[in-house]
């Protein structure tokens, strides 16, 4: 491996960060926002494994001087700061190398979150109801706050489809592994005759864009529709149309939010939404693995999963694209989903590397 390519290569990051800083210097650099706008997300996405990976050079710099006087001295106290030090900077590495991960433009954004049941009626509506709720205890885990922006419940049972506005700290770096469809093997809950049934809902993660201007939306390519929440949200919600529905005519897609109480804001969030999914379709157009990424997720039924949950006849949660697996399915479901994020992270960089 070239050192020239390595994500790590201190000397490689450096002289991108003059690049443009070079390229911010130029008395024209704000005449074009759209490549401005690249250039300072670029800026940062440098800065974060820069300045951490210097901290990280000096670190090992001084613990090398302590291995030299532990070897040429063997005092006891010396030896217990290296092994304590040494320790230390183990962990340093792995917080800068999951860091490293997520030095993506957009891996810092705030996201929309998807869940959406498939193919498998009420089981997969109860399927998808199972996943909100263990990303809902990941999202708490690390401190991500959400909020709900639009629920569909099913009759009998579940969620037919949901969408969350997730806030956090590199939360789409973290949650965009989990792009794609998920299946679930059990002896159904609904089955009188205690079959063992499979089911699917599919994942979808969005990142949000707060700049003015990402994408232009005029008011004649949109139709709006008012209706009354059926979420939670006291009398005065369900009692006023304040939910919208918004269709972007030229693309056909539909988005809607409930989250809050007024029109107006329903409507803000919604266009936030339409972006958000504009945004990501714009992007597909000129990059390959996008599209890739999100066209892996293809029809939510058999042959397209990135996971597999195995509750009966044996226990096993199995990611088909980094073979990572645990048979703790109870953990998974209760929200301790790290192993299979920071596995396909890694699969992330290896592939990044390769190139």
């Amino acid at each position: 491996m070239q050192s020239s390519g390595t994500p790590f290569d201190l000397a490689r990051k450096l002289a991108d960060k003059a690049d443009v800083e070079r390229q911010m210097a130029g008395s024209d650099f704000w005449n074009n926002p759209d490549n401005a706008r690249d250039a300072v997300q670029r800026l940062k996405a440098l800065n974060r494994i820069i300045e951490p990976l210097q901290s990280l050079a000096a670190g090992i710099d001084d613990l090398k001087v302590l291995a030299e006087l532990v070897s040429e001295g063997g005092d006891e106290e010396l030896e217990k700061e290296l092994d304590a030090k040494t320790l230390a900077a183990e962990k340093a590495f792995e917080s800068f190398e999951l860091l490293q991960m997520m030095s993506g433009p957009d891996d810092s954004r705030s996201v929309f979150f998807s869940v959406q049941a498939g193919a498998g009626g009420t089981e997969s509506c109860d399927w998808a109801q199972m996943l909100l709720r263990m990303y809902s205890k990941y999202f708490e885990n690390h401190g991500f706050s959400f909020a709900t922006v639009d629920i569909v419940p099913n009759e009998e049972a579940g969620v037919k489809s949901v969408t969350l506005d997730v806030r956090g700290n590199m939360a789409y770096g973290y949650l965009r592994s989990e792009t794609g469809v998920h299946r679930l093997v059990r002896i159904s809950p609904f089955d009188s005759n205690k079959r063992r049934h499979t089911s699917f809902a599919s994942v979808d993660v969005i990142p949000q864009f707060e700049e003015e201007g990402e994408i232009e939306i005029k008011d004649s390519d949109i139709e709006l529709e008012f209706f009354h929440s059926g979420g939670a949200g006291g009398q005065h919600v369900n009692k006023t149309a304040s939910a919208v529905r918004i269709r972007h005519i030229p693309t056909g897609i539909v988005v809607a939010c409930q989250q809050e109480r007024s029109q107006h804001k329903n409507r803000k969030v919604g266009l936030k939404l339409l972006v958000a999914k504009l945004k990501r379709i714009e992007e597909e157009k000129h990059d390959a693995e996008l599209a890739k990424l999100y066209g892996e997720k293809g029809e939510i039924a058999w042959g397209n999963q990135i996971r597999s949950y195995v509750l009966q006849p044996y226990q096993m949660v199995k990611d088909h694209r980094t073979d990572e697996e645990t048979g703790d399915v109870n953990a998974v479901l209760d929200g301790r989903i790290d192993r299979f994020v920071l596995a396909y992270l890694r699969s992330r960089i290896g592939k990044t590397a390769a190139k």
